[in-house]
């Protein structure tokens, strides 16, 4: 019996529960291990996917590079980066292995590295300040605003005479407020980076998360607008950052020529490469992402008109909303307490597919204790450089007040009316109860 069922079974034999009753986070890590969450990417698939496989299968060439005349001319990896480009609109398209290994090489290529300092939000998937760690850089975190990215405010407070670079966040399908962004970025001649990785397909006026800075990416994990199963796609329109991108994530091969032996080495590099499997089946999920996209905004606003009619249910600012990919319904309630009351009344009501970020593991930083107290399996700069801010006493309060009223419901695509029907009626009477309550 592996570690969930186990916790499955005590809870529902109660067992474990009563001890801490009192413990909010464990209650929740709990209830949330029956939830499931599926994003679009992993709603659509079917006999696209076994086609562009099968092409692969028939080659028996894995390896994205060379071998050019066993493969009959199928290079899925290229074919995946030329309908991203296509979909975003950017000069230049590089897939990796995962969307983690994607910020890793947009940093890389925008020349962020030991010692930088790059300020950094509070609440993103852990992998971005994971890789400017392990980029030698040195995380600073600013405060977040209700786009639930970083604010330019945040950032002025933030910079400091060793600051390099800011790796904006892109969070829960939306975008940030870029023109706020721009100006502080340009006024102090920083390096901007982007992670959209949960926000490709979104833009603002016109222009793709992730083309605002130097380079920026997308993930194409499992849980994303489309999926790759395991990828990530770095993007940018500067020609030298895609050359060092392409070249840092295959051991700084500059792939010139057809003898991968004889290839030069302009830059050091490791091995971030995706394979041509995982980039057949990005390549059919890109070409859907217009499709999902115009439902998941149908949707959207259905649930946002609903639901906005409940007093006291606010939502997340949303800088262009004909930009957003819309992957997320972003709900705001009162205040922390009422938010932790609604997901009780969620869980016992028999709602699902939402997160409450506030005490989530792996996206707030709350919850991340190895990076305040240094635990790390080898030293980083931040131990040898010691960390630019106390990490354990930050004072982020807006950053803290909005993730504590916020609840993410992931959006389906593939929901049918009565679905979408009776989720409202859940949540609304499991919102409406509590807020009697607290009336």
């Amino acid at each position: 019996m592996g570690i969930d069922t186990r916790f499955r079974t005590l809870y529902l034999e109660k067992r474990i529960l009563y001890p801490f009753r009192n413990n909010f986070k464990l209650i929740w890590y709990i209830r949330s291990l029956n939830r499931k969450h599926i994003m679009a990417g992993t709603e659509f698939y079917g006999a696209e996917e076994r086609k562009e496989i099968n092409d692969v299968l028939e080659t028996g060439i894995f390896f994205r590079f060379n071998h050019d005349a066993q493969r009959n001319n199928i290079w899925k990896a290229r074919e995946f980066e030329v309908e991203v480009s296509k979909l975003v609109g950017s000069k230049y398209a590089h897939a990796v292995s995962s969307g983690s290994t994607a910020v890793s090489c947009s940093l890389a290529a925008a020349g962020i590295g030991a010692g930088d300092e790059v300020i950094v939000p509070p609440f993103t998937y852990i992998a971005s300040v994971e890789a400017v760690i392990f980029a030698g850089a040195l995380p600073v975190f600013a405060e977040i605003d209700e786009t639930l990215c970083l604010s330019a405010e945040g950032i002025k407070k933030a910079i400091t005479p060793k600051t390099k670079a800011v790796l904006l966040v892109h969070m829960c399908g939306q975008m940030a407020n870029m023109d706020e962004i721009m100006a502080v970025v340009k006024e102090n001649n920083l390096i901007l980076v982007e992670d959209a990785g949960q926000a490709m397909a979104a833009s603002y006026k016109g222009v793709s998360t992730g083309l605002f800075g130097k380079t920026g990416c997308y993930s194409f994990d499992f849980f994303k607008i489309a999926t790759a199963g395991e990828g990530g796609v770095m993007v940018t329109n500067d020609e030298n950052a895609y050359k060092l991108a392409d070249s840092f994530s295959d051991h700084g091969h500059d792939h010139q020529g057809n003898n991968r032996g004889m290839e030069n080495h302009p830059v050091l590099g490791f091995n971030y490469r995706i394979s041509e499997l995982h980039a057949a089946i990005g390549l059919v999920q890109t070409r859907r992402v217009p499709m999902i996209r115009e439902k998941n905004n149908l949707i959207k606003k259905r649930l946002m008109n609903e639901l906005g009619a409940i007093s006291g249910v606010s939502f997340a600012t949303i800088p262009d909303p004909n930009g957003d990919s819309a992957t997320f319904l972003n709900m705001f309630l009162p205040d922390t307490e009422t938010a932790m009351k609604v997901v009780e009344e969620f869980n016992a009501n028999g709602v699902s597919g939402f997160n409450y970020w506030f005490t989530n593991m792996y996206h707030f930083i709350n919850q991340w204790n190895h990076i305040k107290n240094g635990n790390v399996a080898a030293k980083t700069n931040v131990q040898l450089l010691g960390a630019p801010q106390d990490y354990n006493n930050l004072e982020i309060p807006k950053t803290q007040e909005t993730i504590g009223r916020l609840i993410s419901f992931g959006i389906k695509a593939t929901w049918t009316d009565a679905e979408l029907t009776d989720l409202i009626a859940k949540m609304t009477k499991s919102i409406q109860s509590v807020l009697v309550q607290t009336a």
